[in-house]
């Protein structure tokens, strides 16, 4: 019997990754027809923004009585559909107010994780945040929210470790790992060159930092960083020949916030860089008509939608993702970006240590990625010179890089969206099936008696070394 899947996220048009994701994720699952139903998503929003198919509630973000009344009425539809439904919990602290409207204080999550467990729908819940120093309301949160579902997605390996660590102690069996999804399917059909020719870049490198912008981006530090290597490495010519490009909008909640001084502070902070490093620069909406050669770095202030996403992707030569939240535990970039075959730059945050390093040990400063996915560099301002060195090496090591460019695309290419929709499903399969074992197995006994044959519960292994058996 095919599954009905549920989705409580936010969902486009409101600008977020995590809608993204879920976007991407039910588009994918939507390919499965004999294994799903429909899929439908419960909208978390706080703009009053227009919703389409396959949204069919909204959540209003800072009003409690929402949650709870799309709580109850998820609930009632499951009760009405033959389908098994599967509630996938989109976590991030940010959308869960408390009911005094407070950002990241509240449990809206964990109260409906536990109300639909205990109707009997399969609830599985995505950490799109896994912290290493959580408060005490965010750590008791990740804690309830194992307990009240029937288990944890994540997106990196490094997170199961934090999780299943003495700091949060979640049991190993209620965590899966199934990897972020990518949308680049085959980079060979999006040729690098035709897309440069139809944006006026045929003969330029294209260096680029893609997506929504805040402060933690650490475009600040980029921009000194490509300044560092235009002027130590490059003659006035070859630097007509290379460009930055700065493709997104800034994030809608950070222009809002603090009635916009954040903002203006931050732009006075991008100036003040962008002066430092000496370099020509502009902003346009558009990339239609700019003179390149006129230019060192480009801003497009504009909202990229999917296609022209995806053309940025295959134009690129190298992308940096200078992040300065070293907890991130996901990124839709930094997948994308191996998955178009592209070479990032990107600081060691957790999920760019596990895509470029394999999670291997990482010293501090530049590293070459484990199978040379990518190249690793520390945050802030030591990610100045170590861009500059970065490029440098890239720029003028063209055999190299594209050896490069072929092992991010072969990490990539396992990561496309389609295999981890299967994936999902598989995993709601196994849980399915461990249900129905569980309700078959004969008597639980506890111990009552001590023996000579009792182990420890401690051990990792209950049988190792044990030679006499």
């Amino acid at each position: 019997m095919p599954y009905n899947i549920r989705i409580v996220s936010t969902y486009p048009p409101r600008r977020c990754g995590i809608g993204t994701f879920s976007r991407d994720l039910a588009n994918s699952l939507e390919h499965f027809t004999g294994e799903i139903g429909y899929i439908r998503i419960a909208a978390i929003d706080k703009d009053n923004l227009p919703y389409h198919i396959p949204v069919d509630l909204i959540i209003e973000q800072y009003n409690p009585q929402s949650w709870q009344s799309a709580t109850k009425n998820i609930i009632v539809r499951a009760g009405e559909s033959k389908n098994k439904t599967v509630v996938l919990l989109q976590h991030e602290y940010g959308l869960d107010p408390d009911d005094s409207g407070k950002d990241g204080e509240g449990i809206n999550y964990v109260n409906m994780a536990k109300a639909f467990s205990e109707k009997g729908l399969t609830t599985l819940v995505y950490l799109h945040t896994v912290l290493d120093n959580p408060d005490q309301h965010q750590k008791q949160a990740i804690q309830d929210l194992a307990r009240y579902s029937q288990g944890i997605i994540v997106t990196t390996e490094s997170a199961i470790q934090i999780l299943t660590s003495p700091l949060y102690e979640i049991e190993r069996d209620r965590i899966k790992h199934i990897d972020h999804g990518i949308r680049m399917h085959h980079p060979s059909h999006f040729d690098r060159l035709s897309i440069k020719e139809k944006f006026g870049l045929k003969d330029h490198f294209l260096v680029a930092t893609i997506g929504l912008l805040s402060p933690d981006k650490g475009i600040q530090f980029s921009i000194r960083g490509f300044g560092r290597f235009l002027a130590e490495s490059c003659t006035a010519s070859q630097r007509n020949s290379i460009i930055y490009l700065i493709a997104g909008q800034y994030h809608p909640e950070f222009v809002k916030s603090g009635n916009g001084q954040a903002y203006q502070e931050f732009q006075k902070m991008l100036n003040q860089s962008l002066k430092e490093a000496k370099i020509r620069w502009c902003k346009v909406t558009s990339l239609q008509d700019v003179e390149f050669n006129k230019f060192d770095v480009v801003f497009l202030d504009a909202f990229i939608e999917e296609k022209m996403l995806l053309e940025l992707y295959g134009a690129a030569n190298v992308a940096i993702l200078p992040y300065l939240n070293m907890q991130q535990i996901s990124s839709g970039i930094l997948a994308d970006t191996l998955g178009s075959g592209r070479v990032a730059i990107a600081t060691k945050f957790r999920y760019a240590l596990e895509l470029i390093h394999s999670n291997q040990k990482c010293p501090p400063g530049l590293v070459m990625g484990r199978h040379a996915r990518g190249i690793l560099i520390d945050p802030g301002e030591p990610s100045v010179e170590q861009i500059a060195e970065a490029l440098d090496y890239l720029v003028f090591n063209q055999q190299k890089r594209l050896l490069m460019e072929k092992q991010a695309h072969q990490r990539g290419y396992q990561m496309c969206w389609e295999n981890t929709a299967w994936a999902l499903l598989q995993h709601i399969d196994f849980l399915t099936e461990e249900d129905q074992i569980r309700t078959g197995r004969g008597l639980k006994f506890k111990r009552e008696k001590n023996s000579i044959y009792q182990r420890d519960k401690s051990s990792h292994s209950d049988f190792a070394g044990s030679g006499n058996l």
